[in-house]
């Protein structure tokens, strides 16, 4: 019968407010943006090189990350063809390991085996990648061109900082999101 009392008297202090912890002093709430991506190496191995080349590269902002889109047609989820996505120390043309400057506090490399499309996609070595502004972005800084060699076209991606990523084929596009923060 005590026992029923406590429980009552709790109930009660519970549907009245009374001894409600100040909101200040609450359990802080879970972040929304928990991604748990890491910001190790991303890849796909997949058995051929893209029958598609890059026609176009664009960017979103969302609410926990920044969004990078690369359209290629003819990408499939069913046999992705190869890609690498990963932070390196530095960014360079790859046969002659030319220095590259890509701004930002750490830089993301992303590779993958289609070849730009110049007529849809006009980009010179070394160049900012065409139709991009980073203005207002939280995660984003830069983007250069690498250069296409050895069946590989190279980006490079200028973030704030090393945060998580994540990089999703989609039908006909290669995306590469980084997270605001971890």
């Amino acid at each position: 019968m005590r026992r029923c009392a406590t429980l009552l008297a709790l109930l009660a202090l519970v549907l009245t407010g009374a001894g409600a912890v100040p909101a200040a002093a609450a359990a802080p709430q879970t972040s929304a943006c928990e991604t748990g991506w890491g910001s190790m190496a991303k890849s796909a191995p997949g058995s051929t090189a893209m029958t598609g080349s890059l026609t176009d590269v664009r960017t979103g902002r969302h609410a926990c990350y920044d969004r990078m889109v690369f359209d290629i047609p003819g990408m499939t989820t069913d046999d992705p063809a190869l890609y690498w996505v990963q932070y390196v120390p530095g960014f360079a043309h790859p046969p002659s390991q030319t220095g590259i400057p890509v701004d930002g506090g750490a830089v993301i490399e992303i590779e993958f085996t289609a070849p730009v499309d110049d007529s849809q996609y006009p980009v010179r070595l070394a160049d900012p990648l065409p139709g991009l502004d980073f203005s207002g972005y939280q995660t984003f800084r830069d983007a250069k061109f690498g250069g296409y060699y050895y069946g590989g076209t190279h980006i490079g991606l200028g973030v704030r900082a090393k945060l998580p990523f994540r990089a999703l084929v989609l039908p006909d596009r290669l995306v590469v999101d980084v997270a605001h923060s971890w």
